[in-house]
């Protein structure tokens, strides 16, 4: 039972997985329109990070061959359900970076506890937030509290962060795990529903083991000619941020829409 998601053809490391789903990216489309507010904003949220869940899960997660009575046994003593399913002993840790990552780290954390062992899948939590200068520049990450419930040995690392902007946030976090959280993890993955090609050049450069999944790679500043070209092959004339770091065309302040708190 291998499995391979549908992606769209890149240049930028093998890591990264741009999924070709015209139905999240419908739903994307949806997300982003200026006029979708709560209580349908985090619906969509929730919809759209639960198939990108599972697209990575699918990918990611170790298999293992089972024979599994079902109800017919009863009757067929020797026919059993015989195939692959996803490992249960496998453990999994899912990282909520609030506050933008609150709502999808609990759809995350929910679809396992019911497909794979529950006592095995943890949800930590920690606060970062873009610091800025007086031009409104983000110039670092400030971590300002955590709750982080034990090692991660061997466990599957995801880290639902919806934009992934400059990449700022999540490499303060991944360098908070790999200096003081005793590991090593088997697997970092990083589940977004859109990134831009800097927010993919910082992680490279500075955590090339992550596993990156989204739904788009936005590069809307980039010039016509750049649009024409297959990402990721004139990389370094690509931009999707702009001068406050947003993504553009982006969906505005992720963050924001979620928690209805515009601050």
């Amino acid at each position: 039972m291998g499995y391979k998601s549908c992606e769209v053809e890149h240049h930028y490391p093998a890591n990264v997985h741009i999924l070709r789903h015209p139905t999240i990216n419908s739903l994307l489309t949806k997300l982003c329109a200026p006029e979708t507010l709560q209580p349908e904003f985090n619906r969509l949220v929730a919809t759209i990070y639960s198939t990108l869940f599972i697209e990575a899960i699918n990918n990611e997660w170790p298999r293992v061959r089972v024979q599994k009575p079902t109800r017919m046994t009863a009757m067929h003593p020797d026919c059993l359900y015989e195939g692959e399913v996803l490992d249960d002993q496998q453990k999994a840790v899912i990282v909520d970076i609030a506050r933008a990552g609150m709502l999808p780290s609990q759809v995350g954390f929910d679809l396992l506890c019911h497909t794979v062992n529950p006592h095995l899948v943890r949800q930590d939590h920690i606060f970062a937030s873009r610091m800025t200068n007086k031009e409104n520049t983000v110039t670092h990450t400030d971590l300002s509290g955590s709750k982080i419930g034990g090692d991660v040995e061997k466990s599957i690392v995801f880290f639902p962060d919806p934009m992934g902007a400059t990449g700022l946030s999540l490499t303060a976090v991944l360098d908070h795990y790999k200096k003081n959280i005793r590991g090593p993890a088997k697997k970092w993955i990083a589940v977004h529903l859109i990134i831009t090609p800097e927010y993919i050049r910082q992680l490279h450069q500075q955590h090339p083991d992550v596993i990156i999944y989204t739904v788009r790679v936005d590069r809307g500043l980039s010039s016509q000619e750049i649009l024409k070209t297959v990402p990721g092959s004139k990389w370094d004339q690509e931009r999707g941020l702009n001068n406050q770091q947003y993504i553009v065309p982006g969906a505005g302040g992720v963050g924001e829409l979620i928690s209805n708190s515009f601050v």
